[in-house]
């Protein structure tokens, strides 16, 4: 096994290089790509540029012992395009910077390109270049994603109205029900039922082409996506908004496979959609008069489902649980924080 000492720094900036040329996409945008002091590229004209970065420390946002450097190199792309497709843009242009340890494989950091790869290429994105260095204690991936939307489409967080009718997409928590099957290595993790559980989480699946397609309509007044959990992620609507929130709990959607791991870990199944997962799935709002029409442009694009889950309420923070008895209960607000949770996830 060839590792990053007997390849070199500048060994493994050349077979990335080819790597890019054999296997990665074309844009006519890119004036400049990798191998010079900067990428140059020319964004269209009536579009407004998208710029996100999210970086993934290993022990923190994955574990090498649970996922393949493909898959880590998906996840880690995934993550920035989602964040692109959640503005209702589409992305073009990727800028790849990793910390790597001195004793890696150089063909798992291949990998990880390939992963990158997998997930740009058909979307006809590229990546226009990076840096490398040496880390000392795990590796990181630093992404930053560059991607364009129609002048006058973005949808934002803060746009969320009174009346607004919630929308999600797919089904969330699956990927938090799959990291707790993989962390905790159980039998039950070969079962059929898990099987979509550990792919949400191991290759978790963007909504940019829905995204784009919700932006498109021009009626959704808010958007965002789930990488802090469902609540955690509508809190951030809320308050964007200045608005609160009610969920019915008995329209949350529930995969069979969440129900299937609900049984088995005796905990509700509301439970396992709301609390944090990283999902990459889409939070919508607009008017009740809307929602027929949102759902039929996802459907033009994906066989993705569309759910609607609550309302917006004038009530500025607050969420509130509504049990189908009529009962109801206030959310603590909470999702994802990176100084206080110390288990890993992306």
């Amino acid at each position: 096994m060839e590792t990053l000492a007997d390849v070199g720094e500048f060994g493994l900036i050349r077979r990335i290089r080819t790597l890019l040329e054999e296997r990665g996409g074309r844009d006519a945008g890119l004036i400049v790509g990798a191998g010079d002091d900067a990428a140059a590229m020319t964004p269209r004209s009536g579009y407004d540029l998208l710029v996100t970065c999210d970086a993934m420390v290993e022990g923190r946002h994955f574990l090498r012992d649970i996922m393949s450097p493909v898959q880590i190199g998906r996840r880690a792309m995934t993550m920035n395009i989602s964040d692109i497709g959640a503005m209702g843009g589409f992305p073009r242009w990727a800028l790849v910077s990793m910390g790597l340890e001195l004793g890696a494989a150089a063909e798992d950091v291949l990998d990880l390109y390939r992963g990158f790869l997998e997930e740009l290429n058909p979307l006809g994105a590229v990546i226009a270049g990076g840096n490398i260095t040496r880390s000392g204690d795990g590796a990181f991936i630093d992404i930053t994603l560059i991607g364009e939307v129609e002048r006058g489409r973005m949808v934002r967080r803060s746009g969320a109205r009174e009346g607004d009718a919630i929308l999600v997409s797919g089904w969330p928590g699956q990927a938090a029900a799959g990291l707790d099957l993989l962390a905790h290595a159980r039998g039950d993790g070969e079962a059929p039922e898990a099987f979509p559980l550990l792919q949400a989480y191991r290759t978790p699946a963007h909504r940019v082409r829905e995204g784009r397609a919700i932006a498109g309509t021009g009626l959704a007044n808010a958007m965002i996506d789930i990488s802090d959990g469902l609540l955690g992620d509508l809190g951030h609507i809320c308050e964007e908004s200045r608005a609160g929130a009610e969920v019915q709990e008995d329209a949350l959607p529930v995969s069979e496979s969440l129900r299937w791991a609900a049984r088995g870990s005796g905990e509700d199944p509301s439970s396992l959609v709301t609390r944090d997962s990283d999902d990459y799935e889409l939070i919508v709002t607009c008017a009740p008069m809307h929602v027929d029409a949102l759902r039929a442009a996802v459907a033009r694009v994906s066989e993705v489902p569309v759910t609607r889950i609550g309302w917006i309420t004038d009530a500025a923070g607050r969420l509130d649980l509504v049990r189908a008895d009529g009962t109801r209960s206030t959310f603590e607000r909470r999702g994802w924080d990176h100084f206080s949770d110390p288990r890993a996830r992306g």
